[in-house]
């Protein structure tokens, strides 16, 4: 990696980017050997918050009995109250473009808050049902709480718990297990469209934002959770058996991976491009599959089998070389 720096310091140099002056004072940096702690501090701390998030959880389910209903809730909303007053008393206020808290662990306060004031309203509803017979109300006000922390604050883990909520609202899971397992997009059309809805939703989201420049910088959080909802949704429904179904996700498809190849491009986002690709790729074997599943081949299928570890191999070749060229284009 030292030797990687150097390089890159010589580079820039050499295309007369820097000065002589600017690439010496870096090499002087360099021969320090300082490194920073930041990374590895909010780590942690993004680990203290779900600990004690998680521990709140684990003390209100193993004592509920003898503590309290009242008392749970009286001690969740204190600690909230706590946590937002000190949020709010040093946060900036609300501004359109990025911002950040003067001390980074305001900012994990937020999102302790947060936390804790979904599953405040979830149990209040669980156990006294203010919000009657109504549950998805129960998940909708969280979720309105957590857009407003998440732009207020402006805090991506917040606006990601937002999403969340949202897709929950609507009947989506949205961890990588439950898109895969428990969403049955098979079995229900109308989840199938909910989801692909949400994802256009998203998108006209990051497109209005930029538009009106507000909070720009969260596009990329959007688009990530409506290309992984739109795809799967369509990749699942592909492999339905009924043709009516499976050409408009087919298309579906089609124009998603064509709209993120290019926002991967313009956000810079490797992690677009590369589940852009995945995702694109295999809707386009399954469509090939949908194509020559009615062909008969009993006379060419030694041809079939030897040509298959080779498509395979280029496929592989095909997609490093992808991934390299995009890597250079977004570094020039």
């Amino acid at each position: 990696m030292k030797k990687f720096n150097e390089q890159s310091s010589l580079n820039l140099f050499e295309k007369g980017l820097i000065t002589e002056n600017q690439f010496d004072e870096v090499k002087t940096y360099r021969s320090l050997n300082i490194f920073s702690l930041n990374a590895e501090l909010k780590l942690f701390l993004y680990l203290s918050v779900l600990l004690f998030t998680s521990g709140i959880g684990i003390l209100i389910y193993e004592n509920i009995d003898s503590i309290g209903h009242i008392a749970i809730l009286s001690l969740l909303l204190i600690v909230i109250a706590v946590c937002f007053f000190y949020c709010f008393k040093h946060s900036k206020g609300f501004q359109k473009e990025e911002t950040t808290f003067e001390h980074p662990v305001l900012e994990y306060l937020v999102l302790a808050g947060n936390i804790l004031t979904c599953i405040f309203i979830g149990y209040l509803q669980f156990q006294y049902k203010p919000f009657g017979e109504h549950y998805g109300l129960a998940t909708l006000v969280p979720t309105i709480v957590s857009f407003f922390c998440a732009y207020y604050f402006d805090n991506r883990s917040v606006l990601t718990i937002a999403i969340t909520g949202l897709a929950a609202y609507i009947g989506l899971s949205v961890t990588p297990q439950d898109l895969l397992r428990n969403n049955d997009f098979y079995a229900s059309q109308n989840l199938s469209y909910s989801a692909v809805a949400l994802g256009a939703l998203l998108v006209l989201w990051v497109i209005y934002s930029r538009k009106i420049a507000l909070k720009t910088h969260f596009g990329l959080i959007f688009l990530t959770f409506a290309l992984h909802i739109t795809s799967i949704a369509s990749i699942a429904n592909m492999t339905s058996n009924d043709i009516i179904t499976w050409i408009p996700f087919t298309f579906i498809l089609a124009g998603s991976t064509y709209y993120f190849y290019k926002a991967s491009y313009d956000y810079e986002a490797m992690s677009l491009y590369v589940f852009m690709i995945i995702y694109g790729y295999i809707g386009a074997n399954i469509f090939l599959f949908r194509i020559f599943e009615n062909v008969d081949f009993s006379d060419i299928w030694e041809i079939f089998v030897f040509l298959l570890p080779a498509y395979f191999v280029g496929s592989i070749v095909i997609f490093i070389r992808l991934i390299k060229n995009f890597h250079k284009v977004i570094s020039e």
